[in-house]
């Protein structure tokens, strides 16, 4: 399979939650990873990660900086959700289910993945400048037309100027409830 498809299957790809054996994380994220090579289920399971964080360990004399999981007994894999992945990793050694009603596994929201501090692709900035004229598409402004204060690319934020009975009303927004005129 080429670069370009693989790229555009990973971008359909989700991030699912797996609950492991408390202590097993490792040797789970090992065994799936050892998996997708074997069976060659690449362009299916991209991704495996296991959420840590340093801190300071003040117990030692030299204060050392180590390494702790954040969710103990849970790993985070990025697929497709297909019956061959799916089977794949829910049958792994260590393995003891997906995070989801019944055997169902629900997708992470965009939100959840950028609470985890995720440092993987940055999304794209924001295609608005201050002053241009924007529609708003979704939410309690919809189909009202505004201009564009400011653009925060970090938050994915952007406040608008629109004209509710004669005044100008500053409200901020998602980036995907506007759409450029």
């Amino acid at each position: 399979m080429t670069d370009e498809s693989r790229e555009e299957k990973e971008a359909l790809a989700k991030w699912y939650v797996v609950h492991t054996y408390s202590g097993y994380e490792k040797k789970v994220k090992a065994n799936i990873e050892q998996m997708i090579q074997n069976r060659g289920m690449i362009d299916d399971i991209f991704e495996v990660f296991i959420p840590t964080e340093e801190y300071v360990d003040k117990n030692s004399k030299d204060k050392k900086v180590k390494e702790r999981k954040l969710f103990p007994g849970y790993v985070l894999v990025k697929m497709i959700n297909t019956s061959d992945s799916w089977y794949l990793v829910r049958n792994t050694r260590g393995v003891t289910g997906f995070v989801g009603p019944g055997s169902e596994p629900i997708p992470l929201t965009e939100e959840e993945i950028m609470s985890l501090g995720f440092k993987g692709k940055a999304l794209p900035p924001i295609d608005l400048e201050p002053g241009e004229v924007v529609m708003i598409t979704d939410g309690p402004f919809e189909d009202f037309m505004g201009t564009v204060e400011s653009v925060n690319n970090d938050k994915r934020k952007i406040k608008v100027y629109v004209s509710m009975f004669g005044r100008e009303t500053l409200v901020e927004m998602d980036s995907d409830q506007l759409a450029k005129i």
